[in-house]
Formats: C-alpha cells, structure tokens, sequence
C-alpha cells in the first residue's frame, strides 16, 4: 500500500491542479489527474545527502516488468554515493533514484516478456549489460564494456516501484521472505569471492565485515575452511561474525592486525577476502597472505592506495583476484541453491527493518558500522 504520507500529499497536488484548471478553464480537466506520482529516494546533487520526494511513475516499456518493491537493502555502493566520496563522484550521475538490490511483486508486464507473470517476486542484477561487446560474447556480462549500473548510471530501486528488464531479472522461489530476498546480491558478491578459489582445507581471513563479509564467513565455514579470521574495526560487526561462525575476530583499531594473524598462521592465510576497501586493509591483507596464497579483492577503495608491490605482491607469488559483481547468472543460482539448503542464513544479518522514511539513520548507522544488512520499505 502507498504510505499515508504520499496519499496525503497527492491529494494535496490534485486539489490544486484541479483549482488551478477551473479557475483558468472554468472546469476541470482530465489531464490533471492523469500523472501518477510515487515516492523514491534521489540522489539530487553533487553532495553528501539525499531526498524523499515524488517522481513519476516509470513507463513500462517492452522487455520490461513493472513491480511494486517490497523490500529494498542498503549496499555499500549507496554509502559510497550518499557521503559522495571520490569514487563517488567519479562514477554516479545525478539526479537519480538511489538503490539496487530489491526485491519486488511484478504488477504489469510489457510487450515480449515471456517468463514473468503478474504476482511472481523478482530480484534483478545490478549490471545492465548489452549482450553485444566483447566481454558479453565472452559470457563475461558482469564485466560488460558498456555495463549500466542500476541506481548509478539510472534509475535505481529506492521507490515504490521499479521498472526492470527481463534479461536482468531473477526470479525468487516463493520460500524466500522479500527481506531475504532483497539482500541476495550481496550475497551473490561473496558467493562469487569465496568460490573463486578453493576454501576447503584452507585457513582464511576476512578483511570487512559488513553484510558481504558476514556472508563469506558462514560460506567459507559451510565450504569446509579449517580457520575463518574476520578483522574489522567495529565492535558491533565482529560480535555479528562470532555468531556467523568465524573462528576469531581482530578489532583492527586496538590490535597489530598483522602479528597476530601471523602468531596463529606462521606460514600466512591460505585465502584472503579483502571486503572493506579501506587502505590499511588491502596492505595487510597481502602481508597477510601466504607465498603463492590467494588474495581476493572486493572492497572499493575511496581513492587510490599505496601498496609494497616488489615485496608484498611480486616476490610472494601471490594469486591476485579482482571481484566486481557476479557472473549472470549463474553466481545467483548457487547463491539461491545455498539459501534453500540452509548453508547460509542471511537472517542473521538483517538488523534493522526500517521505513524510507527513515533513511537518514539508516545511513548513519551504515557509516557508523553499528549494523548489518538494512532492509527498508514503504
């Protein structure tokens, strides 16, 4: 249902269009009440901030769904956009609705959609590829040359409804909750870092502890890794990898991150998950790593970093894997396979449930790492 907040003011607008129209035609028109109005957070300026506010409805176009979101999650690409830090503003294009990983009930259907259906709840891939570049032939299609992100290069999920394309839509079972359902992504984004490499057998450490790396803690436990460490420098987010099963948690603002990762692991981790994007991170994460170990890296950094090339990368021999997304669409089949069979509850990272309204502390407290996976609705 539209909230009462909305309701309240479309009537307000509607008043006076239709006040306005009689007062200048001495009668009310039709048009007046024909655009429909709904609620999205944008992304407006060049700035820290946001807004509420009413934008049109978008027009359902052919190869495309329309669906009423039930559900819309917070991604650190959104804090990213909301502060506005370098990367930020290098990248994202405003104005435009903020927001990418939902999940939401289709309520019309285009021309030539052929698998989706009234009613079916849907999830969609954030990289809108072209299926005709090099890297599309490839069936690399998260890594298209002319990708398009959804909430930074257009319109995003943070509104009531949102238009997606049948080729970038996933299709949830009817056992998934919107909730779940809404933080599949990042889901898929760990699924496709831990399973890069082998993890069975393996000692792993996990740089970040934000929804995607909660989530790789209980992969890498599911998939058999000897030893799980997660470093983070939030308190309230290592108590939340302690209850997704790592095997010890490093607070990296009162604690040599290094050392003691290296008092456990003599000869260094296995595998590497850097999550977090932060400097300091990605340097320790490779000091961190074993001669001719994996180091996997996820978490976009602000701006550029300094790192020991000769002696932390090269002479180590170290594997070195970019992550950006997940490979379409085979990442969210295994990603929902693991969701049924129960080897990762991402339950556990949902913390807050809130209102749009109330996105303000929603961003706060994502800034602020006193939360895990924000799930916002209307």
């Amino acid at each position: 249902m539209i909230s009462t907040f909305v309701i309240e003011k479309r009537c307000l607008v509607w008043i006076e269009q239709i006040e306005d129209k009689s007062l200048k035609s001495g009668g009310i028109g039709e048009s007046s009440l024909e655009t429909y109005f709904l609620l999205a957070l944008v992304k407006e300026k060049r700035a820290r901030g946001a807004i509420l506010k009413e934008v049109k409805e978008p027009e359902l176009a052919s190869n495309h769904v329309l669906a009423k979101v039930r559900a819309t999650s917070i991604c650190g690409t959104d804090v990213h956009i909301y502060e506005w830090n370098n990367w930020a503003a290098s990248l994202a294009k405003p104005p435009k609705i903020m927001g990418h990983e939902f999940a939401a009930e289709v309520v019309d259907v285009g021309d030539n959609v052929a698998h989706l259906k009234k009613g079916d709840l849907i999830s969609g891939e954030t990289h809108i590829y072209c299926g005709y570049c090099h890297q599309c032939r490839l069936a690399n299609f998260h890594l298209c040359q002319n990708v398009k992100l959804r909430g930074v290069d257009m319109d995003g999920c943070f509104a009531e409804y949102v238009l997606v394309s049948e080729n970038t839509a996933w299709k949830n079972d009817p056992s998934i909750s919107p909730f779940v359902a809404s933080a599949q992504e990042p889901l898929g984004n760990a699924v496709h870092c831990v399973f890069a490499g082998d993890v069975t057998g393996n000692s792993v450490v996990i740089f970040g502890c934000g929804p995607i790396g909660l989530c790789a803690i209980e992969l890498c436990k599911s998939a058999g890794a000897s030893e799980v460490f997660a470093v983070d420098v939030s308190e309230y987010r290592l108590d939340l990898a302690l209850k997704m099963g790592a095997d010890q948690v490093i607070d990296g603002r009162t604690t040599d991150v290094v050392s003691t990762i290296s008092s456990s692991l003599p000869d260094g981790a296995d595998v590497v998950l850097e999550m977090s994007g932060a400097p300091i991170a990605l340097d320790q994460a490779l000091k961190v790593a074993r001669r001719a170990g994996r180091v996997t890296l996820l978490g976009l950094p602000s701006d550029r970093v300094t790192i020991d090339v000769s002696n932390d990368l090269i002479l180590k021999g170290l594997n070195v894997q970019g992550i950006f997304g997940r490979k379409i669409f085979s990442t969210w089949d295994l990603a929902s396979r693991l969701l049924k069979g129960r080897q990762v509850d991402l339950n556990k990272i949902i913390t807050h449930k809130l209102k749009m309204e109330e996105f303000e502390r929603a961003f706060d407290l994502m800034a602020e790492g006193r939360c895990g996976k924000i799930v916002l609705t209307f």
